[in-house]
């Protein structure tokens, strides 16, 4: 097997086949902000008076994922700062709107917002208090000049953990599931499925996708992001359809993935885990002996920067775009499954690593944010 990748990968062949239905939508709970904790005295200048703010989207703060990153961002800004800080954890769609408006009304300084499905009430209440500067995770749809969009290239990184399932796969076929049909999740499946022919491509195999197909953009979504049951069914049904490797993009409904997984090596699978949008080894460790990797959203880095600049009167609105190259996204080490994946492995993810980054072999995916 050669070490050395290069060359084009293009998109448009289907990659694998979608073997599942989809799920039924349902959001649940309430929300509610408690008062503003304080930093500590030390911070930058000016820093004392200046109250950052974070609304959740309904997976709330310990969802082990994107939430969870981007609050723990803010909450290290809050100790290198000396800034202060106010949350809002929404539990449902509803909650978006009120708990926005308790952050203006707060008079936070900078408000971030996490998640895609918060950007009608994003847009809203900053267009209502265009002096208030927001900053939208996942979201690349609002053009105001207070609001600034920190968006993902996932599909990059996710190229890299495909190629990784399918060097690591025993039985040729791997898995991937989404919570809802949204850019800022199949942006992670597209890269998926794309890394997977590549290792194809590249080492003369037939490892087979379950759950999504690039060419149609259709696949396996529980619609939900909040029902953990239905990410052990998808990922049950994956598991009887022969997948080993399956990565859940669907929130805290990963830990629906691994709790199947886990039950499954009980019953004599070999059957492992990729976690997204954070190192789940760290925020998910119930689930390490099941880890292969993760595919990593840096988002409590552009959390702190963002506020550095708001801090020094650098705010813009122009879109942070994460991506390999500055660090924005990334393919977690693989922990205690390090034996899993061969050296020669590691030499061509090295190698494919560059390549996506000088732009010799293109990731493509429709939900890639436009740079």
């Amino acid at each position: 097997m050669k070490n050395n990748i290069t060359g084009t990968f293009k998109r448009g062949a289907t990659v694998g086949t979608v073997t599942l239905g989809a799920m039924a939508l349902l959001l649940t709970g309430c929300g509610q902000a408690p008062a503003p904790s304080g930093g500590n005295a030390s911070g930058n200048a000016g820093a004392a008076d200046y109250l950052g703010c974070i609304v959740s989207d309904s997976g709330g703060f310990d969802d082990q994922s994107f939430n969870q990153s981007s609050y723990e961002g803010l909450k290290k800004t809050v100790a290198d700062t000396g800034i202060k800080m106010k949350e809002a954890q929404s539990t449902t769609k509803a909650d978006f709107e009120p708990n926005l408006n308790q952050m203006t009304n707060a008079g936070c300084n900078l408000t971030f917002t996490v998640g895609f499905l918060l950007a009608d009430a994003t847009k809203k209440v900053a267009t209502a208090d265009p002096k208030s500067h927001f900053a939208i995770i996942d979201d690349s749809s609002i053009d105001l000049p207070n609001v600034k969009p920190i968006v993902y290239d996932t599909a990059q990184a996710a190229f890299l953990a495909g190629y990784t399932a399918a060097s690591a796969s025993k039985t040729g076929k791997v898995g991937t599931f989404g919570g809802i049909n949204i850019p800022t999740v199949t942006v992670f499946m597209d890269g998926f499925a794309e890394g997977v022919a590549y290792y194809n491509e590249k080492n003369s195999k037939d490892v087979k996708v379950s759950g999504w197909d690039v060419a149609s953009q259709q696949g396996v979504f529980t619609n939900t992001f909040d029902i953990i049951q239905e990410g052990t069914k998808a990922t049950n049904n994956l598991i009887n359809d022969g997948a080993d490797v399956i990565m859940p993009v669907a929130g805290p409904l990963g830990k629906g993935a691994g709790d199947a997984i886990l039950a499954a090596n009980k019953n004599g699978k070999d059957v492992k885990l990729v976690w997204v949008d954070s190192d789940g080894y760290l925020t998910a460790p119930t689930y390490k002996s099941i880890l292969l990797t993760s595919v990593i959203k840096t988002m409590g880095d552009a959390v702190e920067s963002i506020v550095k600049d708001d801090l020094a009167g650098k705010y813009s609105a122009t879109p942070y775009i994460g991506t390999l190259a500055n660090g924005g996204v990334a393919l977690a080490p693989f922990h205690d499954l390090d034996s899993a994946v061969s050296a020669d492995t590691k030499t061509q993810l090295e190698t494919i690593k560059k390549g996506i980054i000088d732009g010799s072999i293109k990731v493509e995916s429709k939900s890639s944010p436009k740079k």
